[in-house]
């Protein structure tokens, strides 16, 4: 008999992986508020969102060691008990400079989250299924960026964004809590054994991760796939609205929303595409390159309507959602023994990115003068969107030498 994962197990998983998605999101609709409050630059909003992926890059490696030696159910509980700290610090920061060491310090506690989600799914959803279930789960956990959206805005009006991420550490402790007790870290018909390897052996098993044949190409692309959407939809679209398009907080919260939303439907309609089609690379490459052509608009047309606006950054999230089937074709390279090590090395790719483009972008945008009000021009964030489309599509020229990966040939 097959057993599949109990719901509350699933459900915790999806709450654990919703928490990485807010706080990774969380900035963006309140960036104006934060650099009034705590006098924040373009170059320190940069700072503080990549310094939440820089922490997560340094951990991958070491989480995906602790994933085939403990397995996920106890390295993501301890990890996210550190998220908990760091995101009492986020509500407490009193200059940009602490708010950009909570933020340290919360990537270091959302480090484990995503990819102990796809090690739990690789584990009991293998071969073919891995796309859908993994398409499912990201899914769902979409409400973390619906939660940054115009909630976080309004609540922000309200009580103030110190007591929002007040309110989240909370949600936080809860959700540590519960992972650890309804989680478990395999699927009995698979049978595979959680035994502590020596550290020799851990490290060979490293080494052999980095020698997988077709490793690179998918290595090249991950960087840039979901950091573009992510620093677009975490970090400028909020302050773009303010400065270009004049928009208030729930006015950008709404359309921020908006744009979460397009992503969620995007995870669901991508991910039993390799399936349908079976071919995984083929349907990475034709949402890639429609994600260059929504940012070459944004980057070289000049005042765009706002309705022009909005529809090309809602559409922008809805194709940047390929990323969930570039997470599969890296997942299938490896076998089960090397998944944990595997996946966090495909992702470590990821966390670059998504630490070194708002700090890219923060920089340009930060290069061009204010206007009056103290609104940045909308060249600088052109120059923004076309650097981030300019990245992109170096990642998607290497991909192309890359292997497919049938779903079929999976299992």
């Amino acid at each position: 008999m097959i057993v599949r994962m109990g719901w509350g197990a699933l459900a915790v998983i999806v709450a654990v992986t919703a928490l990485s998605q807010f706080y990774r999101s969380s900035l963006g609709v309140i960036a104006p508020e934060l650099s009034r409050d705590l006098e924040m630059s373009p170059e320190q909003l940069g700072w503080a969102n990549g310094a939440f992926f820089l922490a997560m890059a340094l951990m991958q490696i070491p989480v995906g060691m602790l994933f085939d030696r403990i397995g996920p159910r106890r390295t993501v509980a301890a990890f996210t008990a550190i998220a908990v700290a760091a995101a009492a610090w986020q509500a407490m920061a009193s200059s940009a400079e602490a708010l950009i060491a909570a933020r340290f310090l919360l990537g270091l506690g959302c480090a484990a989250s995503f990819m102990g989600a796809v090690t739990l799914c690789a584990w009991w959803y293998p071969g073919a299924k891995l796309s859908t279930m993994l398409s499912r789960l990201f899914a769902f956990s979409q409400v973390g960026i619906f939660l940054a959206a115009t909630p976080l805005a309004l609540a922000s009006a309200a009580l103030g964004w110190r007591w929002a991420f007040a309110a989240m550490a909370a949600a936080t402790a809860a959700t540590a809590i519960l992972f650890y007790l309804l989680v478990r870290d395999r699927s009995p018909q698979f049978a595979l054994e959680l035994k502590p390897e020596p550290i020799a052996e851990v490290l060979r098993g490293l080494v052999s991760v980095w020698r997988t044949p077709g490793l690179m190409p998918i290595l090249a692309i991950h960087t840039f796939a979901y950091a573009s959407m992510a620093t677009v939809l975490g970090l400028w679209a909020g302050p773009y609205l303010a400065d270009v398009h004049g928009l208030d907080g729930p006015a950008r919260g709404n359309v921020i929303l908006a744009m979460a939303a397009a992503q969620l439907a995007g995870i669901l309609i991508y991910g039993p595409l390799d399936r349908v089609f079976n071919t995984r690379k083929w349907i990475v490459v034709p949402g890639a390159l429609a994600t260059v052509a929504i940012l070459a608009a944004l980057a070289l047309v000049p005042a765009l309507p706002l309705a022009a606006a909005v529809a090309l950054l809602v559409l922008f999230c809805g194709v940047t959602s390929y990323a969930v089937v570039l997470v599969a074709h890296g997942s299938s390279l490896f076998p089960p023994h090397l998944t944990g090590r595997g996946v966090t090395t495909v992702n470590l790719a990821q966390v670059v990115g998504l630490a070194g483009l708002p700090v890219l972008t923060g920089a340009l945008v930060g290069a061009f003068p204010v206007e009056a009000g103290g609104a940045h021009p909308e060249i600088a964030y052109r120059w923004a969107f076309g650097s981030i489309a300019a990245v992109l599509a170096l990642g998607l020229a290497i991909y192309l030498k890359a292997k497919d990966a049938k779903p079929d040939a999976a299992g």
